[in-house]
């Protein structure tokens, strides 16, 4: 069923350049704040507690991996503590990715923990789908507030195709088991692929509606030595103009703590967002910083700068050495990222697995 076709002339906004009102800057912010040296606040880290997956998706990762021997991956009890320090320095968004983070031994161990930290009171799960048939009704006790699925096609044999050995059938089984253990607002994340993908972002949307489901569409970003992507890249913009011609989408100022930017379609309570480094560059809102499998701080996504939190770890201190090496990391924090001209000859060279998804 089509609603009616949107027209973006008699918008009140331009929807190429919409985006939703955010507070930056220093002001008012507590002692103890995290700050970068721009002035942003800091409440957001993305934490990867494996590199290892149980799909090769092909824009994620190379089809033969070398994956990290296991004492160079954090302990639980070390993910444990450096997000206890996050929290203490006024970081209040925590989001669990990988690799795929349902593969790791123990993670519900590490889970019900960050759940019951003091200041984390939005803890958040990036995952493929696979394991969530046994994880959703765990992960709902262990106060996970919401989750992001990963969802590219909704055809088995193009699914097996962009994850090389995935079985969609157990995703979409997955999706159930959330619905049915009590998750609201969750929300699939697509990757616009040009010639693979791009004929089911309507379908997709269709099937987010059917199900109550939020989904974020994603410009593919150079990271990895994948070539190709020139010729697959697709922008937010053609792709909400391909959308308009069968949804109504209203602009939204909701803000979910992320990049995304939302659109509703009246109703729905289904939310259609797009996340877009390239096209549309978000980064003088950046509020977040990513932590590797192995302990490293990246102060963003687009650079190589890290901070490695390993020693401060594991060399037998106190926290005052790792609180100290990530109030030191926000020194590196870039103002903002360069995605273009970087498609087939990125600058960074590590692949999304290895640096959290």
């Amino acid at each position: 069923m089509q609603n009616e076709t949107l027209n973006p002339e008699a918008l009140p906004v331009d929807l190429a350049t919409f985006r939703p009102p955010v507070s930056s800057g220093n002001k008012n912010h507590a002692a103890g704040t995290l700050l970068d040296k721009y002035g942003r606040r800091i409440s957001y880290v993305r934490l990867s507690v494996t590199d290892r997956c149980d799909f090769r998706c092909t824009y994620c990762m190379a089809e033969e991996m070398t994956f990290l021997p296991r004492d160079a991956v954090m302990t639980l009890e070390e993910c444990l503590r450096v997000a206890r320090v996050f929290a203490e320095l006024g970081v209040n968004k925590l989001r669990i990715t990988g690799g795929e983070p349902l593969v790791r031994k123990g993670i519900m161990w590490l889970i019900e923990r960050l759940g019951a930290l003091p200041g984390i009171d939005n803890l958040v799960l990036t995952t493929n789908g696979s394991q969530l048939d046994r994880f959703a009704a765990p992960l709902k006790t262990a106060r996970v507030r919401r989750l992001n699925i990963s969802l590219d096609t909704l055809k088995a044999d193009r699914f097996e195709k962009i994850t090389r050995i995935g079985d969609l059938g157990k995703v979409l089984h997955g999706i159930e088991a959330a619905g049915a253990a009590g998750f609201t607002r969750t929300k699939l994340n697509t990757v616009m692929m040009r010639g693979i993908n791009d004929d089911e972002f309507v379908d997709l949307v269709r099937f987010a509606v059917a199900n109550t489901l939020d989904i974020s569409f994603i410009e593919e970003m150079p990271l990895g030595a994948i070539h190709g992507r020139h010729t697959t890249y697709i922008s937010s913009e053609e792709t909400r103009t391909l959308l308009s011609r069968h949804f109504e989408l209203i602009p939204s100022t909701e803000d979910s703590g992320g990049p995304a930017r939302y659109w509703r379609i009246p109703g729905s309570e289904s939310r259609v967002g797009f996340i877009s480094p390239h096209s549309h560059n978000f980064c003088d809102t950046c509020n977040r910083v990513r932590i590797t499998a192995k302990g490293e701080l990246y102060p963003c996504l687009g650079q190589n700068d890290a901070v490695n939190l390993m020693q401060p770890l594991r060399n037998g201190a106190d926290d005052s050495g790792l609180r100290q090496a990530i109030v030191d990391s926000m020194g590196i924090k870039p103002l903002g990222h360069d995605f273009t001209q970087q498609m087939d000859a990125p600058q960074v060279v590590r692949f999304m697995s290895m640096t959290g998804g």
